[in-house]
């Protein structure tokens, strides 16, 4: 029996005699036990030493001698899509750039951003104070020139062909009365004085019938003065159409129809011809318009077909294809801008909305396909890969086709089922490995 101290005595080892005691186990097995235990005590060290070299050598020995635990992926059989990710923006196919034609201030603006208008629908109102006063001035012009027109056809004309009338009747008078001056000169009854008399009054006729017809042709149709009239009239007209059109330009109309996509007027703002006011997208096609690396130029083609997707909506997908190809490079960027034509594009987009496009370039069926970082040298003539073979592993040249989304076919070299090393993974040529199998996805 243990005394009332050694009972409150701590350690595990009364704990445990305590409990076999409880549990009525006889006297003896209790000694076996005690014994048993005194002397894995007095082993602890020993014992726990032992235990950390074997693990020692199975944490370190093992890899030495069986290789490292490398990943591996399986060479499948798939459909292999090649394609060319891009990122940009939606367009309409084209935009209008509303401004004004005049300089001017902003009277009234009857549209909002973003509302629907018709073609001719009034966009903006200037002031017009000043132009109608330019319009006024030039009508009252043009009325001056048209009175000297009429005053022309109906006064000026008629009064110079009466004129001519009167000229060519003194004339008829002052040849009859030269004619009998002069019978009579010739038959000795008049004095040469009545003659020279006849002879001036007749020079005084014709001249005042050139007068006249110079006059009367003047005045006609075709004539200087008429001319010179229907010149000034014309130029009146002129002046009062340039007014006429300035006074429409105080109202800036929708070219078409179309959405009204930005405004950056307000009312009592000064506006000039190189400003643009608003914006204007016109319904009708929808683009994406994306900016393609220059590498890539040589894989994309008109009419490919792409799925595109909205970054608002990414998991809503839509079809396009390519319908332009920028001739020229951007240089600062180092890329081609390309326009997508969206066929059925979804009631969501928007304009300028940031969308991204995946373009297919090229297809293979039932190609083989591997980790794109499992080829080491894919650039170079001579690409190959790391081949899990009988624990090692192995160097095997093969020939890549086409790569894309970190995908790559394999055209020669390999087989179904044969494993590749996943990436670099710092193992040499010929090295034990072993090959740990991860799951493959299928492109």
């Amino acid at each position: 029996m243990l005394s009332l101290h050694e009972s409150r005595r701590p350690g595990w080892r009364r704990q445990f005699v305590d409990r076999m005691r409880v549990l009525r186990i006889s006297d003896a097995r209790t000694a076996v036990l005690k014994r048993w235990l005194a002397l894995a005590w007095r082993w602890r060290l020993r014992t726990g030493a032992a235990l950390g070299v074997a693990g020692a050598f199975l944490y370190f020995g093992v890899p030495v001698v069986l290789g490292p635990v490398v990943p591996v992926d399986a060479v499948v059989r798939a459909d292999f899509v090649q394609s060319v990710v891009a990122s940009g923006h939606v367009e309409a196919e084209y935009r209008s750039n509303v401004g004004s034609q005049i300089t001017g201030v902003v009277k009234d603006i009857p549209v909002a951003e973003g509302q629907t208008v018709k073609a001719g629908d009034v966009l903006i109102v200037l002031d017009d104070r000043e132009v109608r006063a330019a319009v006024g001035q030039a009508e009252g012009i043009v009325a001056q020139a048209e009175a000297r027109l009429r005053q022309l056809r109906e006064i000026t004309l008629p009064s110079a062909e009466e004129m001519l009338k009167q000229a060519k009747a003194t004339l008829t008078n002052a040849e009859q009365t030269y004619e009998r001056a002069a019978k009579l000169a010739m038959d000795g009854f008049a004095t040469k004085v009545a003659l020279g008399d006849a002879q001036k009054s007749l020079d005084i006729a014709r001249a005042q019938v050139r007068s006249a017809e110079l006059q009367v042709f003047s005045t006609r149709s075709g004539g200087s003065d008429y001319v010179t009239a229907e010149t000034l009239h014309n130029q009146a007209r002129a002046s009062l159409a340039a007014a006429q059109s300035r006074l429409s330009y105080t109202i800036i109309t929708a070219p078409r129809d179309g959405v009204l996509i930005s405004r950056d007027v307000e009312r009592g703002n000064i506006v000039q011809p190189s400003n643009v006011l608003m914006r204007l997208s016109p319904g009708g096609a929808t683009l994406l318009v994306v900016q393609i690396d220059e590498k890539n130029l040589g894989l994309i083609a008109i009419d490919q077909a792409a799925l595109a997707s909205s970054d608002a909506f990414p998991k809503d997908t839509f079809a396009a294809r390519v319908v332009y190809i920028n001739p020229g490079i951007d240089l600062q960027r180092a890329s081609v801008e390309v326009k997508l034509l969206a066929s059925s594009p979804p009631t969501y987009l928007r304009q300028d909305m940031t969308v991204s496009v995946d373009i297919e370039v090229a297809r293979r069926p039932a190609a083989l396909v591997v980790p794109a970082a499992s080829i080491t040298g894919s650039a170079t003539a001579n690409p190959t890969v790391l081949k899990a073979t009988g624990g090692r592993a192995v160097r095997q040249p093969v020939k890549v086709g086409l790569s894309s989304a970190g995908k790559a076919e394999i055209v020669d070299g390999l087989k179904v089922g044969d494993l590749v090393l996943s990436g670099p993974v710092g193992v040499k040529d010929g090295a034990r490995i072993r090959p740990q199998s991860k799951p493959v996805r299928s492109p």
